[in-house]
């Protein structure tokens, strides 16, 4: 069955499937559609996230499947797909000689900008929108991991993609760097443009995204605005400190989501529709992470 998002339909892939020659079954068949504005995929690392925003990228052929951003056939049609097309991957080379100004030239004429006029003024344009123009002229070598992700984001922007894909952009950023991130993420997303945000940092996906889907083992288990998947959890979600050998016996009895470490014992929080688990255990309010932890953590083929 197809996911629908409630914008208006901009990305759509259809029984997209990827297997790879050691026979890993990247992917089993994703079904999507994606409106305008910021769209997280939630998953563990080996889910399958990094293989399609190679295939959504046009950097890896599927085995079968369809994607199309407003009828344009991603697949078949290469060219005019990269012309629609911002990518900023996870791992995103620079040459640590160039400025961040000549970065953005040479990225600038790869896309076709050959007027240097307005080519300058692209430039400028960019930098301003990602707060890099007080280091224009500085060697992107000396750049911190933050400013590395603006720069990534603002050849993304290159041609006013109607996708721009970012693949676990704030993966080692500091909460400061992370925080300015998502706010120049939020500002790209518009009417007319699909931000694609693929992570396995679920405080990425709560802040930013309208709506979201979480993949697992190359299937999409769920599609769900934060939202929902908050209010399906309501109510149900329990929490208490208990010492560390009683946890065994909790996981015997109690569906647990998550254990931590505190002060010596163990912070559990359990998920229970029928009512408190024990007298142990007080009410807490669910967050995304509850919920992803326990989609994710479930045997393959219970969803």
């Amino acid at each position: 069955m197809l996911a629908r998002a409630h914008k208006r339909a901009m990305l759509q892939i259809k029984q997209l499937k990827k297997t790879y020659a050691s026979g890993v079954q990247a992917l089993k068949g994703i079904d999507l559609e994606v409106g305008a504005g910021v769209f997280g995929l939630l998953g563990p690392n080996g889910a399958g996230k990094t293989t399609l925003m190679k295939i959504l990228a046009t950097l890896l052929e599927p085995d079968g499947g369809e994607v199309a951003v407003d009828g344009v056939d991603f697949i078949g049609q290469k060219t005019a797909a990269r012309r629609m097309l911002g990518y900023l991957p996870q791992e995103f080379g620079l040459y640590p000689t160039l400025t961040a100004e000549q970065t953005l030239a040479y990225f600038a004429r790869l896309k076709g900008v050959t007027d240097a006029k307005e080519r300058a003024r692209l430039i400028d344009a960019l930098l301003d929108r990602v707060n890099l123009n007080a280091a224009r002229g500085q060697r992107v070598g000396g750049f911190s991991g933050g400013m590395r992700q603006r720069l990534g984001i603002a050849q993304a922007l290159i041609g006013r993609p109607r996708l721009i894909i970012v693949d676990e952009p704030t993966a080692g950023l500091d909460p400061e760097e992370r925080n300015r991130f998502h706010n120049l993420l939020s500002e790209i997303a518009g009417a007319d443009t699909v931000v694609l945000l693929s992570t396995h940092i679920v405080s990425d996906v709560s802040n930013l995204c309208g709506t979201m889907a979480i993949i697992r083992r190359g299937e999409i288990i769920a599609f769900r605005t934060p939202r929902a998947a908050l209010a399906e959890m309501a109510d149900a979600v329990w929490e208490a400190t208990v010492a560390r050998e009683q946890l065994a016996a909790l996981k015997a009895r109690c569906r647990v989501i998550s254990t931590q470490m505190f002060e010596g014992q163990m912070r559990v929080r359990v998920l229970s529709q029928n009512g408190r688990p024990g007298t142990e255990f007080c009410p807490v309010s669910p967050t995304l992470e509850d919920y992803y932890l326990n989609l994710a953590s479930q045997p393959e083929g219970v969803n």
